[in-house]
């Protein structure tokens, strides 16, 4: 069979704007290859392949149109992407725990800096700690729309692991979300240290948290300044010693402090809430 020889003038002939994507167009939903077996020469015969091809187009187009018009318009919503927004994952729950030791005896003493801490943040956030859970007194509220948990392990200091340990693997929370709060010799009265890390620095009470955690020592902790023991009293004396009056309005200052650093840490981030605490200036400083 002998190729079909296209004359000159059908070889030089331009085609308006559109008609050239009948011929050539992978798109459309019919083929092209009927009507060009068709083609004969002449003028004559590009005319007829035209008219073909158009008539073709649009009996294709009004098929489509048609597929569309007969389905119900809940079928094609359904078919459409959702822009429904996801809900966003639930945050995970912070567990705040202040260190010290039970019973009145206790109160008001350097070594129970931490549970006065947790009690200064209830107090301002509206939380109840009247709940005994996990050996130790809890509670659950909100900051902003961060979950948090209260802790205050009624174990005595040294075993502060054991409660600690429980509440951290029933609610799985990771560890960079538990904010040990406790009191610290090495830094000078009313004066708060927040790090993302660290050892126990020989704290009991840290010592046992971390034997309890299995050894990882990766959870923030913010440390509350009691200072050195004066002249020669024994260490075990001054930590278990009253604050006087004024020692007591220093440090509600310090616990507003506090407060504010640990909102900063769950909304913004401990390196915003380390900048915010470790340059602020302790009452004394500031009179």
């Amino acid at each position: 069979m002998k190729a079909v020889a296209f004359p000159a003038k059908i070889a030089n002939l331009s085609f308006p704007s559109g008609c050239s994507s009948l011929f050539f167009s992978p798109a459309l939903p019919y083929s092209i290859s009927s009507p060009c077996r068709k083609l004969t020469k002449g003028t004559r015969g590009v005319g007829g392949l035209m008219s073909q091809c158009l008539s073709s187009s649009s009996q294709s187009l009004s098929s489509l149109s048609n597929s569309f018009s007969s389905q119900p318009e809940s079928e094609l919503l359904q078919a459409l992407p959702s822009s429904k927004p996801k809900s966003p994952p639930p945050h995970l729950p912070w567990l705040i725990v202040g260190l010290g030791n039970p019973g009145k005896k206790y109160q008001g003493t350097r070594h129970n800096v931490g549970f006065e801490m947790v009690d200064a943040l209830a107090n301002a956030e509206g939380i109840s700690m009247n709940t005994v859970n996990f050996k130790a007194l809890f509670g659950k509220g909100v900051i902003g729309n961060i979950p948090i948990m209260l802790a205050k392990p009624q174990t005595f200091m040294n075993l502060s692991g054991e409660s600690v340990g429980q509440i951290v693997s029933f609610y799985k929370i990771p560890l960079k979300q538990v904010l040990v709060v406790y009191d610290d010799l090495d830094l000078p009265f009313g004066k708060l240290r927040l790090l993302p890390k660290g050892g126990h620095g020989g704290h009991n009470g840290m010592r046992s948290i971390i034997d309890r955690l299995k050894g990882s020592r990766d959870f923030p902790r913010l440390r509350i300044g009691i200072g050195r023991p004066p002249g020669k009293m024994d260490t075990a004396n001054f930590v278990l010693r009253q604050f006087s009056r004024q020692e007591q309005e220093e440090l509600d200052y310090t616990f507003q402090t506090g407060i504010e650093a640990i909102r900063i840490l769950l909304l913004e981030g401990i390196n915003k809430s380390a900048t915010f605490v470790n340059t602020r200036k302790s009452m004394e400083q500031l009179s």
